[in-house]
């Protein structure tokens, strides 16, 4: 594949997030849509039109035919988890490389299937999880790096949004056949990929999920949360799903310094998201403020981080397979794995075993 020419995507399907990744897709410098196709060719056109494709980009009736596309050389899938395996696995065959919706799949068996068929195949696997691609990100991670911090204590995250009723009777996302994870595998990812993110991916000892945890008349998670404990004593936190106002936090506390962010998914702005830093922080002599008061640091960026996204999984689309991507997913799907199975068998304590 030559190196100077832009990464061709085909879409499967014309999910909401699809738009956004189009679009996406439209500003990296290096990525152009080649195809979008859809179990119906009048929804695929109608996709097509009211995101602005122009005329080069080729409508499908199927996801057969995006993957069957010699000019493809590169698919984004937003379809339903319990498709992904399926589409994701063929898509590998055909040697296109696969930019994945999360969760990536419903539980890491599946996931293994994937990955075995992208290394098989030679092609790029990369999970969507946007906000990993913000220079924020990197600021962040040398900020928790510094000796100054210190040693990391415990991490806290929370992605909530209220759903109206026709959410939580009709979307994808709360239907056992299409998304069986639910809160979990959806607002629940992030969470769990942040923590992760804040140790630098080392995998807990064993994760609890908390009590608590809400569901609708189909089974479906809607709300839950877990903790996590590492065998340094480091521990973890996160609430996630659908039933309260919208929150997008972290928190990382070190031995001498915390850092908050309360946008991680979804920055409040696109051209710039910051984050406050407390280092050595106590109180003034009576009591009455803090000393010092947390820094304000902003990062500004002239792509969005999904663009950015499809900037850099092009970029290595274009050079040597990078397995980082596939084990980051993998970390994050076992830990979702032992959520649900300690949801599942009462709230227990379930080990984390790679």
């Amino acid at each position: 594949m030559a190196e100077n020419r832009p990464i061709r995507f085909g879409i499967l399907g014309c999910a909401d997030i699809a738009r956004k990744v189009s679009r996406a897709i439209t500003l990296a410098p290096n990525a152009t849509i080649a195809a979008i196709g859809s179990r119906s060719a009048d929804k695929a056109k109608r996709f097509a039109v009211e995101n602005r494709y122009d005329d080069s980009v080729t409508i499908y009736s199927s996801y057969e035919a995006v993957l069957d596309d010699e000019t493809v050389d590169a698919v984004y899938v937003p379809l339903p988890t319990s498709l992904h395996v399926r589409w994701a696995v063929m898509a590998a065959k055909k040697k296109k490389h696969i930019l994945l919706e999360k969760p990536v799949a419903l539980n890491v068996v599946e996931l293994d299937q994937i990955l075995a068929a992208c290394e098989a195949n030679g092609v790029q696997f990369m999970d969507a999880t946007m906000w990993m691609h913000h220079p924020r990100t990197n600021k962040m991670r040398e900020t928790l790096l510094d000796p100054r911090f210190g040693e990391i204590k415990s991490i806290h995250t929370i992605f909530t949004f209220s759903a109206d009723p026709d959410f939580l009777e009709n979307d994808i996302r709360v239907k056992p056949d299409l998304d069986a994870l639910g809160g979990l595998g959806d607002t629940g990812w992030y969470c769990t990929r942040a923590i992760l993110w804040a140790v630098d991916y080392e995998l807990p000892k064993s994760v609890t999920a908390l009590r608590g945890a809400v569901f609708n008349n189909s089974g479906v998670i809607l709300a839950c949360g877990a903790s996590f404990l590492w065998e340094d004593g480091k521990v973890a936190t996160f609430h996630c799903g659908f039933l309260a106002n919208l929150s997008m936090d972290v928190t990382v506390i070190g031995k001498n310094g915390t850092l908050h962010l309360n946008d991680f998914v979804i920055p409040f702005t696109e051209k710039y998201a910051s984050f406050s830093l407390a280092m050595e922080s106590g109180f003034t002599e009576l009591v009455t403020g803090w000393l010092p008061i947390p820094s304000q640091h902003v990062v500004t960026t002239e792509l969005p981080q999904e663009a950015l996204m499809v900037k850099e999984f092009s970029r290595l689309a274009s050079s040597e397979v990078d397995k980082k991507w596939a084990t980051i997913s993998r970390k994050t799907q076992l830990v979702i794995d032992a959520v649900k199975a300690s949801i599942d068998k009462g709230f227990e304590p379930i080990e984390v075993v790679a």
